[in-house]
């Protein structure tokens, strides 16, 4: 079984001398990062991009593949629905099979309390417009044939989509470079220079670039560089393992998952598979910190993650982990350029476990690939797209907590217009930085 291609060993595909300045600077190559250069550049706006590995080599290649509207936040919906508008058109604009296929998805149901949670989001759906319906056991056993349970019944998408992450983030990223947009691989942005409280420019390995706003989406790596400049983000990563198949038979062609098993239909053939709902935390001093933060989500699933006493060193939230560090020196986002944590041997067996219970007929499954990504989460599961209230000219994408693929262009798009000062056109009340200091209950996004 191979591990995963992204690593620090492959070429830097995107270098050249850093400019002088940029309109906007961007931390973190990642679909947030290059959707929203992308729609900088579209409107004239200079933007540098800057990313300490390499493009989309942590979780945005890393994820599922999934491009969903289902099960998502009411806030995040909308968001979503002009993320799946934008896939197809940027599908056709990068001029590349980024395996854009609209083959649906579906979360199966065996209790009656999940049915009825499927309940309340085909009612949020139908109310803005998306096609979510409710399958009864009949029904979902036709939908996916050689299935050798039985459900009670599902909940299915036929408009959601899937892609292939390690193939689309990075041909969206050549797109966005032949719009204009400068990307640095390799280039870790070790602070931000600040000026009488606001943005002036950013502090890289390779010198100084001036600007006046930075989007810092650095994904798991977020938290560690604001937390170093005064703004702190309740985010902690969790470790998800992920594996792919051999080409097999078809048993469903699009996407689908129960409590034990979520699978998708891959471009090769094969299948991307991983365990339903399993994760792993890595205590550290984040993890204390924010403690508090994540008791609701603690309640209400208990069993949902595992922990791990201590991260690997270099690690965001490793215990060795410097939390301050000189401009002019290394930092920690250069001692681990691709953060490639190790898949877990117990979630592969899980999978591959999981997988043959539910299909078989398919006798052997043959896992050619797996990995792991480290999913920047939050308390409520809901990300933070704001504006920073203390340093001015300062924007944060972050904690997408696993729906960041899917959602990527609509956030963008988005985020390109809040850089701008631009209406958005959509309500960013739910994804404030604020709702964690300002007394707010904590409140769950679903755990669909």
């Amino acid at each position: 079984m191979t591990s995963f291609p992204f690593t620090e060993a492959m070429p830097v595909r995107f270098s050249g001398p850093l400019p002088e300045s940029a309109d906007v600077v961007i931390i973190g190559g990642g679909i947030i990062g290059v959707t929203t250069a992308l729609f900088l550049a579209r409107r004239n706006i200079s933007v540098t991009l800057l990313e300490k590995g390499r493009i989309a080599a942590e979780q945005s290649s890393r994820n599922w593949g999934w491009i969903r509207q289902q099960g998502r936040d009411e806030a995040e919906l909308p968001i979503v629905i002009e993320a799946c508008r934008l896939w197809k058109q940027l599908s056709d604009e990068c001029g590349e099979d980024i395996g854009l296929r609209q083959t649906g998805v579906t979360y199966l149901a065996r209790l009656d309390r999940e049915m009825e949670d499927f309940a309340e989001f085909v009612a949020l759906a139908a109310s803005m417009g998306v096609d979510t319906r409710l399958l009864d056991a009949e029904e979902t056993a036709k939908l996916i044939p050689s299935m050798s349970r039985r459900f009670k019944g599902a909940m299915t998408t036929p408009s959601d989509m899937r892609a292939e992450p390690w193939v689309a983030v990075p041909a969206l990223a050549r797109l966005a470079a032949r719009e204009g947009v400068t990307i640095i691989e390799n280039c870790a942005a070790r602070a931000l220079d600040l000026a009488a409280g606001r943005i002036s420019g950013v502090m890289t390995e390779k010198g100084r670039i001036a600007a006046s706003s930075v989007l810092v989406a650095a994904g798991a790596w977020s938290s560690l560089f604001l937390r170093a400049h005064g703004v702190s983000i309740p985010q902690l990563s969790v470790r998800a393992t992920v594996a792919a198949t051999a080409p097999l038979p078809e048993v469903h062609a699009g996407a689908a998952t129960d409590e034990h098993i979520a699978f998708r239909r891959r471009q090769d053939g094969g299948y991307t598979l991983a365990a339903g709902g399993a994760s792993q935390l890595y205590v550290g001093p984040d993890a204390f910190r924010h403690a508090a933060k994540y008791l609701p989500a603690l309640r209400a699933n208990p069993l949902g993650v595992r922990y791990a006493p201590a991260a690997p060193k270099n690690y965001p939230d490793a215990w060795s982990t410097p939390r301050h560090w000189d401009a002019d020196r290394e930092s920690p986002f250069e001692r681990m350029r691709i953060l490639n944590p190790a898949p877990e041997q117990r979630a592969l067996r899980d999978i591959d476990s999981g997988f043959r219970d539910l299909f078989p007929d398919i006798r052997s499954v043959p896992l050619r690939a797996s990995w792991a990504g480290m999913i920047d989460a939050m308390p409520d599961v809901v990300p933070v797209v704001d504006r920073a209230a203390t340093i001015g000219g300062l924007f944060i994408a972050t904690g997408m907590s696993g729906h960041g693929f899917g959602i990527g262009p609509g956030m963008g798009r988005v985020l390109a217009d809040i850089i701008q000062g631009n209406a958005v056109g959509h309500d960013l009340s739910r994804f404030r930085l604020a709702r964690f200091n300002d007394g707010s209950p904590i409140r769950l996004g679903p755990a669909l």
